[in-house]
C-alpha cells in the first residue's frame, strides 16, 4: 500500500536534487558566453568574462576586502564563541536559556532592520562606513553560526577528564586552553569555516554599513547589477559559489556536516 508513495517520495527527492543545483549551473554556462549580454545556452564559449573580473580593480578590491573581513570576522567570533561557550558550560547559570536566545536573536530579525539598527550604532561611535564597522556588524551576524558548533562539542567532552585535570591541580585557565580548546577542535573549526563562509556573502546588512572607503563584493555585485547586466556577474557569481562549495568540502572532510545540525543533550 505504500509502494506508491514510496516511488512519489524518491521521484520528489531525484527532482529535487536536479532543480536544486540548475540555476547554479546556468550561471556557470552563462560565464562561460562570448556574448556580450547574459545568454543561455552560452553558444560559442570564451573566458572573457573571467579576464575582466580578474583585471577591473573594482572587482578585486571589493574581493580582498570582504576576504579579509571574513577572515578576520571568523576568528573574532570564534574566539568569542568559545569563551562564552566554556563559560556557560562550566558555570551552567541559571539563565544561560536567556542567555542564548539572546545569541541566536540575530537569526530571528529580519536583516534589514538588523542593518538600520546597526547604522544607529555604528555611527554613534564613528566606525559607519569602515572596515572595523563591517567587521563588528559581521561577528553580530555569524555569532549564532559560530555558537552553537562550539557548544555542543564542549558538550560532548567528557566530564571526568575536567574533573580528573581539576584534582590534578589544573585551574580554569589551564583547563579551558589545553584540554577543552583542543577537546573542542570540531566545533571550533565548523565556526570558523560556517562564519568565514557568512560573512563572505552577506550583504543585506552591509549594504547599510558600507562607504566610499570600503565596499565587499556582494554589495559591489549588487551595485553593478542595478545599471549592468553583463555576464562579468556571472562569472564573479561562479567563483564565489566555487569557493563555498570547496569551504563545505573541506568542513565535510574535517569533521562531517552532520556535526552542525545534531544536538547531543547536555
Amino acid at each position: 500500500m505504500n509502494a506508491p508513495l514510496i516511488k512519489l517520495g524518491r521521484a520528489g527527492s531525484l527532482a529535487l536534487l536536479f532543480f536544486l543545483p540548475a540555476p547554479i549551473v546556468v550561471i556557470a554556462a552563462t560565464s562561460l558566453s562570448a556574448a556580450g549580454y547574459l545568454r543561455f545556452p552560452p553558444g560559442e564559449f570564451s573566458l572573457r568574462w573571467y579576464t575582466e573580473a580578474a583585471t577591473d580593480p573594482r572587482w578585486i578590491d571589493a574581493f580582498f576586502t570582504s576576504l579579509g573581513i571574513a577572515a578576520v570576522v571568523a576568528v573574532t567570533v570564534t574566539a568569542i564563541a568559545f569563551a562564552g561557550a566554556y563559560a556557560c558550560h562550566r558555570l551552567r547559570p541559571r539563565w544561560l536559556a536567556t542567555f542564548e536566545l539572546v545569541v541566536m536573536s540575530p537569526l530571528f530579525f529580519p536583516h534589514a532592520a538588523l542593518g538600520v539598527a546597526l547604522v544607529n550604532v555604528l555611527a554613534l561611535t564613528g566606525h559607519l562606513g569602515t572596515a572595523s564597522g563591517i567587521v563588528v556588524a559581521h561577528v553580530v551576524c555569524t555569532l549564532p553560526f559560530a555558537w552553537r558548533p562550539i557548544m555542543v562539542a564542549l558538550q560532548r567532552i567528557d566530564g571526568e577528564i575536567v574533573e580528573a585535570a581539576a584534582l590534578l591541580g589544573a585551574d580554569d585557565r589551564r583547563i579551558a586552553l589545553d584540554i577543552a580548546l583542543p577537546l573542542a577542535r570540531s566545533g571550533i573549526v565548523t565556526a570558523l569555516l560556517f562564519s568565514f563562509i557568512i560573512s563572505f556573502d552577506e550583504v543585506t546588512v552591509t549594504m547599510f554599513l558600507t562607504g566610499p572607503q570600503v565596499t565587499t563584493l556582494p554589495v559591489q555585485i549588487y551595485a553593478f547589477i542595478q545599471e549592468n547586466a553583463s555576464p562579468v556577474l556571472a562569472a564573479i557569481s561562479t567563483v564565489t559559489v566555487a569557493m563555498t562549495l570547496l569551504v563545505v568540502m573541506l568542513l565535510e572532510r574535517l569533521i562531517g556536516l552532520e556535526f552542525f545540525v545534531t544536538h547531543d543533550p547536555a
